[in-house]
């Protein structure tokens, strides 16, 4: 199959825009080009170009199309308008089925004549986050657009790009391309993508992505062995690093000993952040005294030049942080917190030093139900945010909590105290810990819960893709931590102790006596979950909950789990645990040959159900025994009793499992009923009735889940 090679080269393209553009220009790609492209293109790019390979046929023909015109002895005007509309004569029509049909024939679609039409529609309309306009032309790309390559079956392919009056920078696609800026400046001819490829290699550029991060992290981790040290992986900043270079030369710079009594994560930040420096560990885990830089030419004193003025850079660098380092420990944390009064949260939800006082008081509810000290979650709570307005988080915003941990230390302040501002933000990610000590436990949950609750009280919440807020992060944190931590908490009556931490919510500025400690009593007392607080807390909690249990099934089909169980386990069940523990026993239900036959009839009866209630439902009332003529009958309603009852006791004692073997021992009388019993009797008396015993079987099977979201 002929091969299509086409590479776009422009000034230097921001490392994070690069691996988006490969793939926007695949798929535009495909779909310009779609009528002779074969499979998906293959697409690469660095910091000077982008472009992909494909195999594309030379032509190909169109099918024959027909156009339907006007009925046989229309006017002659409709007729006329038909012809003139598709530039036709009458000879070319034929009649079909009273019409007059205009066949068109098809077409040939030339590789050469798609590409002239295709590729500067594709170079105008490229949608970069960001681009730009350079000299007179109107055309906008990220950075100057130089060379175009177009190769079709390994001829170039000139297609202009200029547009009405636009000469687009006379920009013409040629079989030309460049090498590495520095070692090997000037065009140069290819012949196909393996000549590309292997020619650009001989100019110094790596062209794929791939093989450059391949090659990064082979060779620091080669440098770093030969100290005895290792790398802090980072793929993040490996996939940035090979988007900087066309020529990766990793080198090694040493750390001045001066700097080495810094926090690691203050090192790792300042050399990442501002000059995209690899850290190096220790086997023991603590910073070793070299860091790794990757340069884009290969010098010829071996980068010694290169490296002595990285660790310049690096000096000054560090001795910033120094200062920072110096002056908040000059200070404790709670000398941070007047400062947190005067910033703005959300304009919404009020400043940060309000927001620290809801903190302190929901940690303080959640410490007791995690096993945490009251008194050492509220005091974690009161210093979580205080490093926000400390120097070194102004200057590395991405040190929030770790630094208000090493601070916490030094003024000395319990060390659980210490690591739970330090890893309250956790859990930032899906590989990310989640905190296991229960004060930092406490901690995390009342700054995701209070997080979640302010911003649904004030609107804003997630909307298709978009989450601003990172609501959806903060709802993975808080299942994370429940599920690891084997965590029993009911979400609704957390959520509605932190309702009333937001004034706006309640439509009041007064803070009422009401929460956790009422909630309780009415459980106590018996109440169901919605009714413990009042209907506008109850409604509240409950959309807060359903997002949860929405990240839940997300989460669980991410890792391969049938979602659908936990859609039939949550109903108004607000325990994750419970939940989960529900959904499993349902699982080993529908997995059994009884639990398949089982549900194949619950679905048949509630089909049966939703018709015959649309007539003259619903059919809800007890079942009259005296009515059950058939021993089929008897024997199912005699079995559903049973069931009822050991069902409810052990769904109340939260033994699952065996709940689903009771329910499984009906599949015998359920076959039995819909094998020998017609529920649609003449007699409207017997009907009713066993339309009430299907009621019956339906609730029954209800208790355990709400079986209609299973999938069959």
């Amino acid at each position: 199959m002929p091969e299509l090679l086409i590479e776009f080269l422009t000034e230097e393209i921001p490392a994070r825009m690069q691996a988006r553009a490969a793939d926007d220009l695949c798929r535009l790609a495909k779909a310009g080009l779609a009528p002779l492209m074969q499979g998906e293109p293959r697409g690469f790019y660095g910091p000077r170009r982008i472009g992909f390979v494909a195999e594309m046929a030379l032509s190909a023909q169109t099918p024959a199309k027909e156009e339907r015109g006007p009925r046989i002895g229309a006017p002659e005007q409709a007729l006329a308008g038909f012809l003139k509309k598709h530039n036709a004569t009458r000879e070319m029509l034929v009649e079909q089925n009273g019409s007059l049909v205009l066949v068109k024939p098809g077409e040939t679609i030339t590789a050469e004549a798609l590409l002239h039409r295709a590729l500067p529609e594709l170079v105008w309309s490229f949608p970069w986050p960001k681009s730009m306009r350079w000299a007179n032309s109107a055309l906008m790309w990220v950075r100057p657009l130089q060379r175009v390559l177009c190769l079709m079956d390994g001829k170039p392919v000139p297609v202009a790009f200029a547009r009405g009056h636009d000469a687009a920078h006379g920009l013409v696609a040629a079989e030309l391309t460049e090498g590495h800026r520095v070692h090997a400046p000037g065009a140069f001819a290819v012949t196909g993508f393996a000549d590309y490829v292997e020619k650009l290699r001989g100019h110094f550029v790596v062209p794929e992505a791939e093989e450059r991060m391949a090659l990064i992290r082979g060779r620091v981790a080669e440098l770093a062995s030969a100290e005895g040290v290792e790398v802090v992986p980072d793929e993040g900043l490996l996939a940035e690093v090979a988007g900087l270079v066309e020529w990766p030369v990793p080198l090694l710079g040493r750390i001045d000993d001066a700097f080495m009594d810094l926090p690691a994560e203050v090192m790792r930040t300042s050399m990442r952040v501002n000059q995209r420096y690899f850290a190096l560990r220790k086997p023991d885990g603590t910073a070793a005294p070299y860091f790794a830089l990757v340069a884009n030419i290969a010098a010829t004193d071996g980068g010694k030049a290169l490296v002595a003025g990285n660790e310049r850079v690096l000096r000054a660098r560090l001795s910033d942080a120094r200062f920072f380092w110096d002056q908040d420990r000059k200070q404790k944390l709670e000398d941070f917190l007047p400062k947190l009064d005067g910033a703005v949260f959300h304009a919404k939800l009020g400043t940060q030093g309000q927001r620290v006082l809801r903190l302190v008081r929901l940690a303080g509810v959640l410490a007791p139900l995690v096993g945490a000290e009251v008194a050492l979650a509220e005091r974690a709570a009161l210093l979580a945010k205080a490093d926000l307005a400390s120097g070194m988080v102004g200057e590395f915003p991405e040190l929030q909590g770790i630094m208000g941990g090493y601070y916490a230390r030094l003024q000395g302040e319990d060390a659980r105290v210490a690591d739970a501002i330090a890893q309250h933000y956790r859990p930032l990610g899906p590989t990310d810990a989640v905190p296991t000590e229960p004060v930092a436990i406490a901690v995390s949950l009342a700054d995701k819960l209070d997080q979640l609750a302010g911003f649904f009280a004030a609107d804003e919440r997630p909307t298709g893709s978009g989450d601003p807020f990172a609501l959806r992060r903060a709802a993975l944190g808080v299942i994370r931590m429940l599920r690891e931590n084997g965590l029993r908490l009911s979400l609704r009556d957390i959520l509605g102790e932190v309702f009333f931490g937001f004034p706006q919510a309640t439509g009041t500025t007064a803070q009422p006596e009401f929460g956790m400690a009422v909630a309780t009593e009415r459980m106590k007392a018996g109440a169901p979950p919605d009714s413990r607080h009042p209907p506008m807390v109850a409604a509240f909690a409950a959309g807060v909950v359903d997002f949860l249990t929405d990240r839940l099934r997300v989460q669980l089909r991410a890792e391969g789990a049938r979602h659908d169980l936990v859609a039939a386990s949550i109903g108004e069940d607000d325990d994750i645990l419970r939940i989960l523990s529900r959904a499993e026993a349902l699982g080993s239900l529908v997995e059994s040959e009884d639990g398949k036959n089982l549900l194949a009839a619950y679905k048949r009866a509630q089909n049966i159900l939703r018709i015959e209630e649309k007539k003259d439902g619903p059919h809800s009332g007890a079942v009259d025994e005296s009515l059950l003529a058939l021993p089929q009958e008897k024997a199912l309603n005699a079995a559903l009793a049973e069931a009822e009852a050991k069902v409810h006791g052990l769904l109340a004692a939260e033994s699952f499992g065996p709940a689903m073997s009771a329910l499984a021992a009906l599949r015998a009388p359920v076959d039995a009923f819909f094998d020998g019993i017609l529920v649609n009797d003449p007699e409207p008396l017997l009907r009713r009735n066993r339309l009430r015993l299907l009621s019956r079987l339906r609730l029954a099977m209800d208790a355990v889940g709400d079986l209609s979201k299973i999938e069959a």
